[in-house]
This record gives structure tokens, C-alpha cells and sequence, in this order.
């Protein structure tokens, strides 16, 4: 699936490590399930980018939140996952993470399978999911006026 064509506009504000980053991040969920949807806040204080096999944020089994100096590669439902041999950060009632640097570091095989059963937790909440998504979106759900991330234009 290709990104949105805002999506490039909506991360050029962080550098150029953040961006290839977010990008390779996106490539690796989109290429391990590609009937996932791809859902995009341009929010206040980070991007967030959420992928579902359905168009609603509730069906969403990982997602990506991207700030000025890491990226946050989380799971919606993370405290469900029993896969444990990773430790997923966050202690609030549902969602984990992990801080992810760069991609070199990044646990490939280990998040690949939390992937996996993030999506089968997701389809087994929603039944629908199960039937193959032929037709996937890069969806800009919003974008917010102010802002507190990096400005490019302002460190030109």
C-alpha cells in the first residue's frame, strides 16, 4: 500500500533519522500484514499512526507513535499479549510499547510475532476482520492546528 500522499508532509518536520525510521517502521508492518489499513493523526504533540484491518481505531492490533527523538512502536491491546520475551513498556490498562531508536536495534523477529498475535487478539474481538481486506487505505484521520512538535521551518 502506498503511504497517504499528506503522510510525507506530515513528517517532514522531524529529521532526517526520524523520518527514514518512521518510514521503515511503516514498511515493516505494512509488508508483514498488508491487508492492514493505515489510520493517521496528525496529533498535538506527536503523529500516530494506527493499522487495522478495518477503518476504526478500535480494531487496531499495533501502531506507531512518532516524537523528535525516538518512535514509540506499540501495541493497542499490548496487555493482552502473552508473548513475553520482550519487555513491553506501559502501565496503563491496555496499550504497551517500545521505544525504538533505530533499526538496528529494533527486535525484528520478536516484534514480528507480537505482531501476529496482536492481529489474531483483533480478529478475535471482531470476527469481520477475518475476511480478506483487498482494497487497504492510508487514511489521515486528523490533524490538529497547534502543534508542540519540531518545526523545521523555525530551525532553517
Amino acid at each position: 500500500m502506498k503511504p497517504n500522499p499528506e503522510f510525507k508532509k506530515i513528517i517532514a518536520p522531524y529529521n532526517e533519522e526520524i523520518q527514514k525510521l518512521t518510514l521503515d517502521l511503516r514498511n515493516f508492518i505494512t509488508d508483514l500484514v498488508p491487508e492492514a489499513n493505515e489510520l493517521i493523526w496528525d496529533n498535538y504533540n506527536a503523529v500516530a499512526i494506527a493499522y487495522s484491518k478495518s477503518e476504526k481505531l478500535k480494531d487496531a492490533f499495533c501502531h506507531i507513535s512518532v516524537y523528535s527523538k525516538h518512535i514509540n512502536f506499540g501495541f493497542n491491546r499490548g496487555a493482552e499479549l502473552t508473548s513475553r520475551t520482550l519487555k513491553l513498556e506501559g502501565k496503563g490498562k491496555l496499550i504497551r510499547h517500545l521505544s525504538v531508536k533505530d533499526m538496528k536495534s529494533f527486535p525484528k523477529d520478536e516484534m514480528e510475532a507480537l505482531i501476529w498475535e496482536a492481529v489474531e487478539v483483533s480478529e478475535k474481538r471482531n470476527k469481520e476482520l477475518l475476511e480478506k481486506n483487498e482494497k487497504t487505505k492510508s487514511i489521515v484521520m486528523s490533524v490538529s492546528e497547534k502543534k508542540i512538535r519540531p518545526n523545521r521551518e523555525n530551525q532553517m
